[in-house]
């Protein structure tokens, strides 16, 4: 199987009955701009007891793990509930995020594959414009003149990555090996 990836455009999507409005709105925005968007959540004729917001998570999460999709947006009435679940598959790094800035940085600094936003606080058109953010943008973009930028946070993601709690606790809670990437001063004018 091959992953479909971001630069390809293409992108998985799931949101539970709370952030199905906003789900649409920002698939919508894709499609118009030419997104190929796989769909694995509640869909607005799907009736009788809707499904729960962690099972909808868990199976994003599971497609992000599996290989399936490099990035996913999940919605649902907060982005925390379902944020959570889909965090419980390896290789998930998800965000939950209310503004276009956060939504640029969880993936210029964090370089997160999942972010996930909340019907009940996010306006369809911030949520339009968070996934651009997101899906258009990799780590290290847009902080090339912050020195050892993408090096400090390369190197968190791949201890985050690679992190065993087992390991982790028979060493005292503490990483063994821990890496180093010195970050240089924050550049004059950086408004996030």
């Amino acid at each position: 199987m091959t992953m479909k990836m971001a630069k390809d455009k293409y992108v998985l999507v799931a949101a539970d009955f709370a952030g199905l409005e906003l789900k649409d709105a920002v698939v919508r925005h894709l499609k118009e701009r030419g997104w190929h968007v796989t769909d694995v959540g509640a869909k607005a004729q799907d009736t009788g007891t809707p499904e729960m917001y962690h099972r909808i998570g868990l199976r994003a999460g599971a497609m992000i793990a599996e290989g399936e999709f490099e990035r996913a947006l999940l919605f649902c009435g907060t982005g925390m509930g379902i944020h959570i679940a889909a965090s419980k598959c390896p290789h998930v790094h998800s965000a939950v995020v209310e503004s276009v800035p956060a939504a640029l940085r969880c993936v210029t600094a964090n370089n997160c594959n999942v972010m996930a936003m909340g019907g009940f606080y996010v306006a369809p058109r911030t949520g339009m414009a968070m996934a651009d953010a997101f899906l258009e943008h990799k780590l290290g973009d847009g902080y090339e003149e912050w020195e050892g930028f993408y090096e400090y946070h390369k190197l968190g993601y791949d201890e985050l990555e690679n992190f065993d709690y087992e390991v982790y606790k028979a060493n005292g809670f503490s990483l063994p090996n821990p890496g180093t990437a010195p970050l240089g001063a924050e550049p004059k004018g950086l408004a996030y």
